[in-house]
């Protein structure tokens, strides 16, 4: 017997990758540019900086499953607006001029975040467009997640080179956050 897929519509579709784009967007951004901030703008060591970096690749081992898991029981929907907001907190801690343990906090929910919407958006794809067209529905939304790839770092640069600092481009990454909490709420559920 054949397998029956779901009809998802173009636009959820587009929706999904817009979605995706403000991840490509945002965390190209800060994985780019922390460690320049750390050392140019917060006085860190090299040594230093780059240690942080290194507790992002530890941290992040956990990342795609633990939100694999989380939208796997509440749904995609809620796991990417969970992760998104949790995005949001790390780069506004990035942006403000806290104390270092905010900085050591925003690093840490970053690492425990970072893969968190591709593993999801891996699974949304397969519940939109069903199992025989999930590779090309994930091939699609990732065209976005490319484009905000590009995107983001370039804005962020310019936003540098004119304000000395990359303070505007993280807040810009957190405002982006939030508005794909946003956008995340308003996605359809997928046909059964």
């Amino acid at each position: 017997s054949a397998v029956k897929e779901p009809k998802t519509g173009k636009w959820t579709m587009v929706h999904l990758g817009c979605v995706y784009a403000l991840f490509g967007a945002t965390y190209a951004v800060y994985a780019t540019f922390i460690v320049v901030t750390l050392v140019s703008e917060r006085g860190f060591g090299e040594n230093t900086a780059g240690m942080f970096w290194a507790i992002v690749g530890g941290l992040s081992i956990f990342s795609g499953p633990l939100f694999g898991s989380i939208s796997d029981r509440l749904g995609r929907k809620t796991g990417m607006m969970l992760a998104y907001a949790m995005f949001a907190i790390s780069y506004a801690l990035a942006a403000m001029d806290l104390p270092t343990p905010f900085l050591y906090a925003s690093i840490a929910i970053f690492g425990l975040t970072v893969w968190s919407v591709p593993t999801i958006m891996s699974a949304a794809a397969g519940d939109y467009a069903g199992p025989l067209r999930a590779a090309k529905a994930l091939g699609f939304i990732t065209l976005f997640f490319g484009f905000g790839q590009i995107v983001g770092p370039y804005v962020a640069g310019l936003t540098a080179d004119i304000s000395g600092s990359f303070r505007i481009a993280f807040w810009l990454c957190a405002i982006l956050s939030l508005t794909a909490v946003f956008l995340s709420y308003f996605l359809r559920q997928p046909a059964r």
